[in-house]
């Protein structure tokens, strides 16, 4: 599957919401992809916390759960931005690789 596949499959599960009437979307899918995102550090605390620092079969399954979680809300933010995710990632790849150019990937700074 591509992103433009995954991307029109993805859209078929979005639903509607009370407020998403202009902002309102977006806003409801970026909260979201937080909330999910931090179920992915739950998992990975848990990892350290609960298992010793090894990631079981289990673990494994369930921070890949999570990470579909994330992509879907990506997809569908993209989507509500007029974008596609394919836009996002080539545009990312673009970006990391000017940093890389640079000399600039570690440090912090949206604009390094």
């Amino acid at each position: 599957m591509n992103f433009a596949e995954y991307q029109e499959a993805s859209a078929r599960t979005l639903y509607s919401a009370v407020g998403d009437d202009g902002l309102g979307l977006l806003t409801r899918l970026i909260l979201g992809l937080n909330g999910e995102a931090g179920e992915a550090a739950e998992h990975l605390k848990k990892t350290l916390r609960d298992d010793g620092g090894v990631l079981s079969d289990q673990r494994r399954d369930l921070l890949l759960k999570e990470l579909g979680d994330t992509l879907w809300y990506v997809t569908q933010a993209a989507s509500a931005l007029d974008s596609s995710l394919e836009e996002v990632a080539k545009a990312n790849i673009a970006k990391l690789a000017s940093r890389a150019d640079r000399g600039a990937v570690g440090g912090s700074g949206d604009e390094r």
